[in-house]
């Protein structure tokens, strides 16, 4: 079977950096710490005080006080760059078939606000029912997906992908192998979170996962630097349209880069730690790099997983060693979390298209709070991690990594055009 060819044709972020894309790559470029103390909730008692939050988020442009109040945060973050991606994109779903226009999109845990407010004010309460009409559709995590397609009228494939911190990364694969197997043109796809929140900073802390740096919160993220003690959690969406490279060609689009290698894989190891030697991302990049078709020496850049755990980001750099050997000493490394935060489930859209960005514009964004002399044994010093600030640099290949509780790897791999 004859495979097709997939390209990204529109992009659209909100993150705690920016509401757009302009303005989230202008402050990864400046360098910029997302984090600061929590104010979507009162902190003060919690380990972790602080959080990487999206900030002066109107969402009253697209949807009316009425619609807004029915969706939890994670859907505005949704709607807000989708809107932005499909304007970019220019596509018109009546020129189209719209059985052949799909939506794919992740989140890993969904409607956390809502279901604090449902099920904590349940508990808080005299035991008397008392929850929103919409609670349900608020809450579950394929909503983002299927008000999408309302909103578009796209009447194709459409489904979520929960899989943690690598959701909206396996539903840009899921939308990749839908065009290439010949089964859609366009994909809507991405992913969205918004876990700053009692159960979301509660859970992470039981956990040991966070940061507890309550001193200096826009330093806290310091993914490969040896003072590093946990992630600082995020939240936003990431959105991206991909299209069948013909298709796009037909009707004049621009297209930011090619999707040419994906790789799956899972650690098969523990809930919640990466396995120590890195073997599952090993083999998710491999794979990546088989199934575009190139050699492991031609990939230019890695924006990492990075989030600034001990165990995590060790087992990673393991893991790139492993598939590039001394090649690995040539690759621009960066981790984007260090300025954005963990988006969770949406990291992975994210992430991805900070890397297309970081390939058109000749550019790898920084790795940032990576302190002078800051010594670990561990790590090697002399790979090129960008430290701190922006690296010029002509991208060819570009390789984005994203790794979730549970084992679950995915590994996506794109070409410049």
């Amino acid at each position: 079977m004859e495979k097709r060819r997939v390209v990204i044709t529109g992009i659209g972020m909100v993150t705690p950096l920016g509401n757009d894309v302009p303005t989230c790559w202008e402050n990864l470029l400046k360098g910029k710490s997302a984090a600061d103390f929590i104010t979507h909730f009162d902190a003060s008692k919690f380990k972790t005080r602080f959080a990487c939050e999206v900030k002066n988020l109107d969402i009253s442009s697209i949807l009316d006080p009425k619609e807004a109040r029915r969706y939890d945060r994670c859907i505005h973050y949704a709607i807000k760059s989708a809107e932005e991606a499909m304007l970019d994109a220019q596509i018109d779903v009546n020129q189209e078939d719209a059985l052949r226009c799909g939506i794919i999109y992740g989140s890993g845990m969904g409607g956390v606000h809502t279901l604090d407010v449902n099920i904590g004010g349940y508990g808080a309460g005299d035991g008397t029912p008392r929850h929103s009409p919409f609670f349900i559709p608020m809450s579950i995590t394929n909503m983002a997906a299927g008000i999408l397609a309302i909103r578009y009228g796209f009447k194709g494939v459409n489904y979520a992908t929960t899989s943690a911190c690598a959701s909206s990364a396996h539903a840009i694969a899921g939308a990749y192998y839908q065009i290439r197997m010949g089964l859609a043109d366009v994909m809507i796809s991405g992913g969205t979170e918004a876990a700053v929140e009692v159960s979301g900073i509660g859970g992470f802390n039981a956990l040991h996962a966070l940061s507890t740096r309550n001193d200096s919160p826009e330093t806290a993220c310091r993914p490969f630097s040896a003072s590093r003690d946990g992630f600082v959690l995020g939240e936003g969406a990431g959105t991206l349209v991909l299209e069948e490279y013909e298709h796009a060609k037909a009707r004049g689009a621009h297209i930011y880069a090619e999707l040419i290698g994906v790789g799956l894989t899972s650690d098969a190891y523990h809930l919640t730690a990466s396995d120590p030697d890195g073997i599952g991302a090993k083999n998710a990049m491999q794979l990546a790099i088989n199934d575009a078709g190139i050699k492991p020496d031609e990939v230019d850049y890695i924006n990492t997983h990075g989030t600034s755990t001990p165990i995590g980001d060790l087992a990673e750099l393991k893991a790139v060693k492993a598939v590039f050997a001394e090649h690995t000493y040539h690759i621009s490394l960066t981790s984007s979390k260090s300025m954005t935060g963990h988006l969770l489930g949406g990291t992975g859209a994210v992430e991805a298209i900070i890397s297309i960005l970081s390939m058109q514009r000749g550019v790898v964004t920084p790795t940032i709070n990576h302190e002078e002399g800051d010594e670990d044994s561990n790590i090697d010093y002399k790979l090129n991690f960008t430290f701190n600030q922006a690296q010029q640099r002509n991208i060819h290949y570009a390789m984005s990594n994203n790794f979730g509780f549970g084992g679950h790897n995915a590994c996506l791999l794109f070409k410049k055009l």
